[in-house]
């Protein structure tokens, strides 16, 4: 299991019923210390799930509600102690304390806080369920945190309203509606932080999921209004209407048709066999007349478990070619089992893309040891 599975630890839940006990000590926080059967084995979504669960119990065996549940999550948070993945769970169980009690002023009254336990973690995934049941309520509320003094509160209303967030629950009028988070996007895209402006690219990049016209829209209006800080969120968030060679992205990026070819594409060895890597090299020659602005992909084919074939784009480089230019593009990439992505035996291909077309295609095998061994 990997160590984000880690952070939500017994250790960690124990830190956070003393924060508790010390904060509303007229609550029986010891519920806590009783972790389900197979904790250590659960994701950390389902970690905070069920520490939240235990904080919902130890409440209700107090007969506490959401006022008392809120009042002493604020009055841990007037201490130091309330902080890091301990937040997660809190902040679900704040949302669960609101949707239970029904009342349009606990269900304001959460999102208040969850601005308020945010710059501890972050309140990106509780909000989830806030959204889901009253988009608008909410979305509200989250334009309004677009100009908190507060860098963690304005990140929190780009990055709680993603389509895509990893880790959180979807939430089907965001992807119905995919104009609706526009509004806090346009407030944030110059933001003075990073933090933010890097959540406003991964932001746009999920709408491009399922609008990518609009993204373009977007994104066209802020490289015309705006400085280095907006073209780099905007280079950020086409990246994938980039490596699938959006034409109004590509066009917007200065990226447009070239007279571009490789004559070469070699890998190292013909064969790999996990876990390893594999190096190849390209050259590029611009034939045309004009100055040519190109995004450089690769493309790899991986074998699925049935044997067929499923492709998978890297970004590689961007390059400036004058009439005749020549260039070569290296990288090294690597092969190893992951979580994320299981590898087969068989006969792989990779592919270079200049500016979304395919040029130049090669061949090579993968060895899987353990494959090697059943046989």
């Amino acid at each position: 299991m990997g160590a984000i599975d880690e952070l939500l630890s017994p250790e960690v839940v124990a830190r956070l019923r003393s924060v508790l006990e010390a904060a509303a000590p007229e609550i029986r926080w010891d519920g806590l210390a009783e972790l389900p059967a197979g904790y250590g084995a659960m994701s950390i979504r389902a970690r905070a799930d069920a520490v939240s669960g235990l904080m919902l119990a130890s409440l209700g065996r107090s007969g506490a509600g959401y006022d008392a549940g809120a009042s002493a999550v604020r009055q841990a948070l007037a201490g130091e102690g309330l902080k890091g993945w301990m937040v997660w769970p809190v902040g679900e169980t704040v949302v669960t304390l609101a949707l239970d009690d029904g009342a349009t002023a606990s269900f304001d009254d959460a999102l208040v806080l969850l601005a308020e336990l945010t710059p501890r973690l972050t309140s990106e995934f509780p909000i989830r369920r806030m959204l889901r049941h009253d988009l608008q309520r909410s979305l509200l509320v989250a334009r309004g945190w677009a100009s908190h003094p507060d860098e963690h509160v304005r990140r929190l209303a780009s990055e709680g309203t993603r389509s895509y967030l990893p880790w959180a629950v979807r939430v089907p009028g965001l992807i119905a509606d995919p104009g609706a988070t526009v509004p806090i996007l346009d407030a944030l895209y110059a933001d003075p932080s990073e933090y933010v402006r890097r959540s406003v690219a991964n932001h746009l990049n999920d709408l491009a999921r399922h609008a990518p016209d609009l993204v373009v829209a977007v994104a066209g209006r802020w490289m015309r209004d705006g400085g280095e800080d907006a073209r780099w969120v905007v280079r950020h968030g086409l990246r994938t209407l980039v490596k699938k060679a959006h034409p109004g992205a590509m066009a917007l990026l200065g990226f447009v048709p070239a007279q571009v070819e490789v004559p070469r594409l070699t890998l190292d060895r013909e064969a790999v066999e996990l876990p390893t890597s594999l190096e190849f090299t390209a050259d590029l020659v611009n034939r045309g007349s004009e100055d040519a602005r190109v995004a450089v992909d690769y493309v790899v084919h991986y074998v699925k478990a049935n044997g067929g074939l499923s492709e998978k784009v890297f970004k590689l480089a961007v390059l400036d070619l004058g009439p005749g230019e020549e260039a070569t593009v290296r990288k090294r990439h690597a092969f190893r089992q992951m979580t994320t992505r299981v590898h087969y035996p068989g006969r792989h291909a990779l592919e270079l893309q200049v500016n979304g077309e395919r040029l130049a295609r090669t061949e090579f095998d993968v060895l899987v040891p353990e494959a090697l061994d059943a046989d």
